[in-house]
């Protein structure tokens, strides 16, 4: 029998809360020593607020998200369903470690708005649900993932759009501007997308975003406008307008990420390694060119 992602947030939350009324109550104890010592009981009161308490209430949102986060970490090696803690933060790379879920062996996933690649990120995450909680609960958990997130459209398109539009971001903030996950991105029409993890960063990693996902995606796109092309002359009037407005959003896809395979292009010649005592600030700036500003 599979698991319920909502049966062990509700385990989660029990004990967020627990943590959090303990916590609160020696602080209000020790707010009544305090008073009691120095005579202030006309001046102050031992009571604290429920946002000044230092730890924090369980959040469903915020918790889903890193759970995603937490996927992602699986699917890239940092973490590992079969070891606690770390599985790897640079050094020696031991893959004795991963056992239940097998890392990404290029280090790069993209990050698609359709299922242009099967293993896509989208697609990891999902099976990151499967593997974790069940085959027979998965629809009912992603379906919970989604409401968390919010959104519109099917528990899957809500998903793809969150990796798609608001990961990047979310991270960042966790990382406070120092993102481990460096995410390749053509530009705001979402032409190609692609996440690596910093510390498996090659000197040849741009090289391999370049000739195993850019040019794809590219041949993949031209594929598409090719049917479009064809179902277009036999399509209904109301099909019509359907099939026109995603070949016209395909061909600004392409066209960006036309543009885009140009600058990554230039740098995978460069053969740029990184090091990673220099931090993220320094080393995320020599591929600026290529990767998502940071805001």
């Amino acid at each position: 029998m599979g698991k319920l992602i909502a049966d062990k947030y509700a385990e989660w939350k029990q004990k967020c809360e627990a943590r959090f009324q303990k916590l609160k109550a020696n602080e209000e104890e020790l707010n009544r020593i305090f008073i009691d010592i120095y005579g202030l009981q006309d001046e102050l009161t031992p009571e604290v607020e429920d946002k000044d308490v230092t730890v924090r209430r369980a959040d469903l949102t915020r918790e889903i998200k890193s759970l995603i986060s937490y996927a992602v970490g699986c699917w890239f090696g940092r973490y590992s369903l079969d070891v606690k803690g770390l599985a790897y933060a640079g050094g020696e790379w031991d893959a004795s470690k991963y056992k239940t879920i097998i890392p990404d062996p290029d280090n790069v996933i993209p990050i698609c708005d359709d299922a242009y690649f099967e293993d896509d990120l989208t697609a990891r995450v999902i099976e990151f649900v499967r593997v974790v909680y069940g085959d027979d609960t998965l629809e009912e958990n992603l379906k919970y993932i989604a409401d968390a997130l919010g959104g519109k459209g099917s528990p899957r398109e809500v998903l793809r759009n969150y990796l798609l539009t608001g990961f990047f971001a979310d991270h960042c903030k966790i990382y406070q501007k120092r993102p481990i996950y460096w995410l390749f991105s053509s530009g705001k029409k979402h032409g190609f997308k692609a996440l690596v993890y910093m510390h498996r960063w090659q000197k040849t990693t741009v090289a391999t975003v370049r000739t195993d996902y850019v040019h794809e995606l590219q041949e993949r796109y031209r594929t598409q406008l090719s049917l479009l092309d064809e179902q277009l002359q036999s399509a209904s009037a109301s099909e019509h307008v359907k099939l026109k407005k995603r070949q016209e959003k395909l061909e600004i896809q392409l066209a960006e990420i036309n543009a885009y395979e140009e600058k990554v292009h230039h740098i995978a010649d460069m053969m740029i390694d990184i090091d990673l005592d220099d931090g993220v600030k320094v080393n995320y700036e020599k591929f600026a060119d290529i990767l998502e500003k940071i805001k």
